[in-house]
């Protein structure tokens, strides 16, 4: 996977709890195994015909894309790459949002892979996401298309949500790890915990696009004094996303709109404060202090992502649950 993510992951210090966990306490050895076990789940799920099985086949081999060591495909994986599966995912389930996004994020890195048309897909499958527009704006942004630019911009403005998936997506692989542990490999993923630690972090890591072209447009309000109120309305809807990712790069967008010493940058910088405590405060409830508890802490935290399709929704439910306040003692004063 290219380094698109890297940046974007550095910042969901709460929300990446479960991979950096397992990833502190792995060796080469470890993840060198865990990835050969995850390519055998892989190879295995690809002879799946639903949906949902193909989709976490997709995902698991395209984690598998770039990882070191890299291991040698054989006939059978070279037929069926990610890009693949995905698109089998998507012809079985033509309404499925969650998998209309992961199909466009494997496609913007598949070679020969008909990006805009799986763009325009994912809009026809939802129409109000205004993520759908991204590719296509890192693209335009490539290619310095100003005219391409505004116009996506406009329209990306225009859509009332910007959505990522990444708690459905990391409830489906969960689902199918689950139900398939008896004919998957005995070693992967063989717990709640390490089946929940492993596609929290590929759903994170896939699901996220890279928001440098996004964000580099909008800084140029110099040069295109006319995106500046198009950005703003931008930001704000990404800033109710249901990813943390995304709210943290609305906030971002924002910021850089008004001056350092303005009343909107200070509310700005609140508002993201509060964001990151919350994620923060509620991550530390999902790391058991106890091995025993791994297991109940991993169902848990799935279980209000069942219900709640936005991050920071799950985060302020887990804190309710332990009857913990949803903002810092301080704001209160």
């Amino acid at each position: 996977m290219s380094t698109r993510h890297s940046r974007v992951l550095m910042v969901l210090l709460g929300l990446s709890w479960l991979f950096a966990a397992a990833a502190a306490t792995a060796g080469s050895d470890a993840v060198g195994q865990n990835q050969i076990l995850r390519s055998q789940a892989a190879r295995i799920l690809s002879t799946r015909s639903d949906a949902n099985s193909l989709l976490t086949a997709a995902a698991l081999r395209f984690a598998g894309t770039t990882a070191k060591p890299r291991l040698k495909a054989n006939s059978q994986e070279a037929q069926k790459p990610a890009s693949e599966l995905i698109a089998q995912a998507a012809e079985q389930a033509p309404q499925s949002a969650a998998i209309a996004w992961l199909h466009l994020q494997i496609c913007a890195e598949s070679p020969g892979c008909n990006m805009h048309e799986v763009a325009t897909v994912m809009r026809w499958v939802d129409a109000d996401n205004s993520a759908s527009w991204m590719p296509i704006l890192a693209t335009a942004h490539k290619e310095k298309d100003l005219v391409e630019i505004d116009r996506v911009l406009d329209d990306m403005a225009h859509a009332p949500r910007f959505d990522l998936y990444v708690n459905r997506l990391t409830v489906v692989m969960f689902d199918v790890l689950k139900n398939e542990r008896r004919s998957l490999p005995s070693e992967y993923a063989s717990s709640d915990w390490a089946r929940f630690t492993e596609v929290s972090g590929i759903a994170t890591a896939e699901a996220i696009p890279s928001f440098n072209a996004l964000a580099e447009v909008c800084r140029d309000i110099a040069a295109a004094p006319e995106r500046r109120e198009v950005c703003l309305k931008l930001a704000k809807i990404m800033q109710k996303g249901d990813a943390v990712a995304t709210q943290i790069a609305g906030f971002g967008i924002e910021r850089r709109l008004y001056p350092a010493d303005s009343k909107e940058a200070h509310s700005i910088a609140e508002r993201r404060r509060l964001l990151e405590w919350r994620v923060a405060a509620a991550a530390q409830f999902d790391l058991p202090l106890m091995p025993w508890s791994k297991n109940n802490r991993a169902r848990a935290r799935l279980n209000q992502m069942r219900l709640r399709p936005r991050e920071e929704d799950v985060c302020i439910a887990i804190l309710r649950e332990h009857k913990v306040a949803t903002e810092p003692v301080e704001d209160h004063r």
